[in-house]
């Protein structure tokens, strides 16, 4: 893939440096939507919740909310930290989990260059 400015609705395939970033349990049980494509195709590992594994992140999102916030951050922080990886994050928090996109967008309002959002997540802005 070559850079986006928004995270493609269905990623199928990645760049050697792109990562699937998908909400998780933190038990890591991947059964399903984003996380079941994460174990199928990007290198997601079952039982672990949280962090990178081959060019998947998986970011819990089942525990509540402060819990989701935590992960959230702790995932931006990483990111900072790979400025040589780009970060494709789906639309986390809004399948399964039940939260609404105005509720999560919010939580990824500062991050680095590296991560990619959903359209969704922009606030509608296509720039």
């Amino acid at each position: 893939l070559a850079r986006r400015m928004n995270t493609p609705e269905n990623i199928t395939a990645l760049g050697s440096t792109e990562i699937f970033v998908f909400g998780s349990n933190v038990h890591g049980h991947h059964a399903g939507g984003a996380a079941r494509v994460a174990v199928e195709s990007f290198g997601a590992i079952w039982g672990k919740g949280e962090g990178l594994a081959g060019q998947s992140y998986a970011l819990p999102t089942m525990e509540g909310w402060p819990a989701l916030a935590a992960a959230v951050q702790r995932f931006l922080k990483f990111a900072v930290t790979r400025p040589d990886l780009t970060f494709y994050v789906t639309k986390i928090g809004t399948g399964i989990a039940g939260y609404a996109v105005e509720v999560i967008a919010p939580l990824f309002q500062e991050h680095s260059a590296n991560v990619v959002l959903p359209i969704e997540f922009e606030g509608g802005n296509n720039v």
